[in-house]
């Protein structure tokens, strides 16, 4: 049985999670525009990185910020992005990735993790609904907000 594990985003592994080949339908969905016009006030020291191994291969990525003092709700305790490799994709990859920041988040104190999405048919919403966040808003930039009370 081929078993995931969480490793630090390195200098070695960060250029294969940079090159982590998705879907072409789900290109559009890759970053959120809410998190890039948010980066400036982002303090890069409370990232949390990580690749997803799987045997000695990376297939996958996850990046999560944990802020209790930023001023939006939504950006102290966020999923920030799960990449899964297009081929590992439906094999638990991104639901191992967000158990993964949801054992963090309860670890590190907070009671709601979030996690923001571009709305459309090839994006993420389904794949966050189905592991329990709930719809929570919309940011101005159009992304949707997602819920998850931890506690």
């Amino acid at each position: 049985m081929t078993e995931l594990r969480l490793e630090e985003l390195s200098a070695e592994t960060a250029s294969a999670a940079n090159t982590l080949e998705i879907r072409p339908e789900q290109e559009d969905f890759a970053t959120p525009v809410t998190y890039t016009e948010e980066e400036p006030g982002i303090d890069p020291a409370k990232a949390w990185s990580r690749v997803i191994r799987k045997n000695h291969d990376v297939v996958g990525f996850v990046r999560a910020y944990f802020d209790p003092e930023h001023p939006r709700a939504e950006l102290r305790s966020c999923i920030w992005r799960i990449t899964v490799a297009g081929s590992e994709q439906g094999t638990g990859v991104g639901r191992f990735a967000a158990q993964a920041v949801i054992a963090e988040a309860s670890q590190r104190g907070f009671d709601t993790l979030h996690v923001m999405w571009t709305p459309g048919d090839a994006g993420p919403g389904d794949f966050f609904h189905r592991l329990g966040f709930v719809d929570a808003g919309q940011t101005s930039y159009g992304d949707t907000i997602g819920t998850l009370a931890l506690h």
